[in-house]
């Protein structure tokens, strides 16, 4: 029989590494559905961890700096204090203008109304509106229509309002204790795992709490920017509520990419109805403008050096996020990304580092 010619064995070799390489990806594929089913099993578990870190990271320093004046637990109790001091007040004030200026909004919102039907009447593709009665009168027919579906969407929505509190208070708990013990907690998991190779671990587990504790101050920084730009500017062109949607701003800043588009539609649509379609073009303008100084000298300033990824890599990340798990995804995509590059990045340099040093030559007798 004739022996395999080089090139059939050539291609052998190919279709092993072929194979060895598919059965890699099927591995690895299965471990990360895997892990995207558990986490969406215990999800409030999830989100409540989450957001504790996401805590520790932003009250970290202002608990150290508490330290300096009064014991640690002390320190810690009045950095929480400090927080719930400053949400409670801001939640407050927001809950009291939207409340006061509610009416005066809602009789702009139909003058606005009135005033936009002829502009958009005569457009292409734009049905017979028929005027301001007729859109109430559809809107209240409609409402009737669906009534059943709207109040299964209430009562859907309060039960996501009571996972959000318990969320919402386990992650205080857990923000206690990972500003108090975090440090020997980690001690404690690292003395778990064989001696070999804590190096390797701790020096993953740093850069990676490095990148969050970054990121999460960064974009809070940002965020925090963003919102006082906002609120100045819509202050001064005199859209009302200017500070309720100052904190919109604050919040949407934190859903890259969608979140300014969600801002600029809402500041746009409350100044339509306030002030009349030119000074909604205004306000739309002015919070494009706004959403250019945060994506193209913000961030890049600020988070870039936390962030290591292309834009490309997060519209992607952002919108298999959304895909999978919602807004919640599209709030964690950026993060976890971030992260687990640079764990990923710290652990390739350590065993290409090891693999460049030489071993010692033996000794001859």
């Amino acid at each position: 029989m004739a022996a395999d010619t080089p090139t059939s064995g050539s291609t052998v070799a190919w279709l092993r590494s072929a194979g060895d390489l598919s059965w890699r990806l099927v591995g690895i594929m299965a471990a990360v559905a895997l892990v995207f089913y558990a986490v969406g099993m215990v999800r409030l578990v999830f989100v409540a961890v989450f957001l504790a870190l996401v805590l520790t990271a932003v009250l970290m320093p202002l608990g150290n700096f508490y330290d300096r004046a009064m014991p640690r637990a002390l320190a810690i109790g009045a950095s929480l204090l400090t927080l719930l001091l400053v949400v409670g007040s801001l939640a407050t004030y927001v809950v009291a203008s939207i409340v006061g200026s509610w009416d005066q909004l809602g009789d702009e919102l139909g003058s606005g109304i009135a005033d936009l039907v002829p502009l958009v009447q005569g457009l292409p593709f734009v049905p017979d509106l028929g005027g301001r009665d007729k859109l109430f009168a559809d809107a209240g027919a409609w409402v009737q229509q669906n009534s059943d579906a709207l109040v299964g969407g209430a009562l859907q929505s309060a039960g996501s309002v009571a996972e959000g509190v318990t969320a919402v208070v386990l992650a205080v708990f857990c923000t206690v204790f990972f500003l108090s013990t975090g440090s020997a907690m980690w001690q404690w998991f690292l003395a778990q795992v064989p001696a070999a190779g804590r190096d390797r671990w701790q020096a993953a587990a740093s850069a990676g709490w490095a990148t969050f504790s970054g990121y999460t101050r960064g974009i809070s920084f940002v965020a925090l920017t963003d919102a006082v730009l906002a609120g100045t500017f819509l202050a001064i062109v005199g859209v009302p509520l200017a500070l309720p949607l100052s904190v919109v701003v604050f919040l949407a800043a934190f859903v890259p990419m969608v979140g300014p588009v969600a801002a600029i539609v809402i500041s746009s649509v409350v100044a339509l109805a306030a002030e009349g379609p030119v000074t909604a073009i205004v306000v739309a303008v002015g919070m494009v403008v706004i959403a250019q100084l945060d994506a193209n000298v913000l961030q890049p300033l600020i988070t870039g050096k936390q962030v290591s990824l292309h834009p490309v890599v997060m519209a992607l990340v952002v919108t298999c996020g959304t895909v999978v798990f919602g807004l919640l995804g599209a709030v964690v995509a950026v993060p976890l990304a971030a992260v687990t590059w640079a764990v990923f990045s710290t652990v390739r340099r350590m065993r290409l580092a090891a693999d460049e040093v030489e071993p010692e030559p033996a000794l001859v007798a």
